[in-house]
């Protein structure tokens, strides 16, 4: 991981927002900065595409030696990010598997009329249509480690370029269907990082049913995004890495962190794609739900009539429930 950026954090932090950031000119004198100037690479990421003129939803793309074709993000900030001086905590949500989800899934879905108002920073990802958040055992079309861009690479990116609270108490992760598995598994896996953890229709067993999920994490990600590679190795596993990233094995680390899950019950008998998704996230979602009672560790699940979609009142309410547990503005 390369070294974290001081000087501009500081300046950031001090300065009261990116729009009145100020940076040192010559001979040591203060001078204004632009808000495109704030933000800048590092940690092995190089802007190549960026859009600023939303006073809220600001968008980066990046070359990266961590993924084969540049990756983007969208990072949504409150409404009084740049005047109010203010640091936020940061939510980390990630979109579901398909060829039509990526980074702007969430700002399909409105995320900003949910978060208006609201004093939290949500940063929005590319994932792969199917990276499954994961460094893959093998591929045959270049690098697709997800798992080291959004952990080792833009977390401290952001960090670093926006005033958000860079520890425990600071940061949420959630996500729905295949972001709902990686929140759940980033949670667990770097344990240290993240408060709140959300998955919303988001499968969190892997070696049920024959390993079903895991499965589909193969099937999916050879056909989608590694031209024949896969997430955890064929015809057999690589079984650190499922131990390492299946949630029902990891119960221990859930504990101290808000937890939320939501499953539907009742999934579109006439599409199988549906009744698949969302009877195999029930069936997780409670077998892990009972070991976290069972290791007397508290969380919040919701079983709701429909399939495997995203439930705009339930992530509204999510997303109340990381403010309150994460740290305040």
């Amino acid at each position: 991981m390369a070294a974290n950026h001081p000087t501009r954090r500081n300046i950031l932090r001090t300065a009261g927002g990116l729009s009145a950031a100020m940076a040192l000119g010559a001979g040591g004198v203060l001078s204004a900065a632009s808000p495109a100037a704030a933000v800048g690479d590092g940690f092995g990421l190089r802007i190549v595409d960026r859009n600023e003129n939303d006073h809220r939803m600001w968008y980066y793309r990046f070359d990266t030696d961590a993924i084969g074709w540049d990756p983007a993000v969208n990072v949504l900030l409150p409404d009084d990010y740049h005047w109010s001086g203010r640091t936020y905590p940061v939510l980390y949500l990630f979109h579901g598997g398909g060829t039509d989800q990526d980074f702007i899934t969430f700002d399909r879905e409105r995320i900003r009329d949910w978060t208006a108002g609201k004093p939290i920073i949500v940063v929005m990802p590319d994932g792969g249509h199917a990276g499954w958040y994961s460094n893959p055992v093998s591929s045959n079309v270049g690098p697709r480690n997800w798992e080291h861009f959004h952990i080792a690479q833009l977390l401290p990116w952001v960090e670093a370029n926006f005033r958000t609270f860079a520890e425990y108490d600071g940061r949420a992760v959630g996500g729905f269907s295949m972001g709902g598995f990686g929140a759940l598994k980033y949670a667990a896996k770097y344990w240290g990082h993240f408060a709140s953890v959300s998955a919303h229709s988001g499968p969190a067993s892997m070696r049920r049913d024959n390993g079903l999920v895991t499965h589909w994490a193969n099937l999916s990600s050879a056909a989608l995004d590694l031209g024949g590679g896969t997430v955890y190795g064929a015809p057999l596993w690589d079984e650190a890495r499922v131990n390492a990233d299946n949630p029902v094995q990891r119960i221990e680390s859930y504990r101290n962190k808000r937890v939320f899950l939501v499953a539907g019950t009742s999934p579109d008998p006439i599409s199988w794609f549906d009744t698949a998704n969302e009877t195999q996230v029930l069936a997780g979602q409670r077998e892990f739900r009972s070991l976290l009672d069972r290791a007397g560790i508290p969380h919040e699940s919701h079983e709701v009539p429909g399939g495997h979609f995203v439930r705009h009142d339930l992530l509204d309410h999510d997303i109340n429930g990381i403010i309150a547990r994460l740290r305040k503005a």
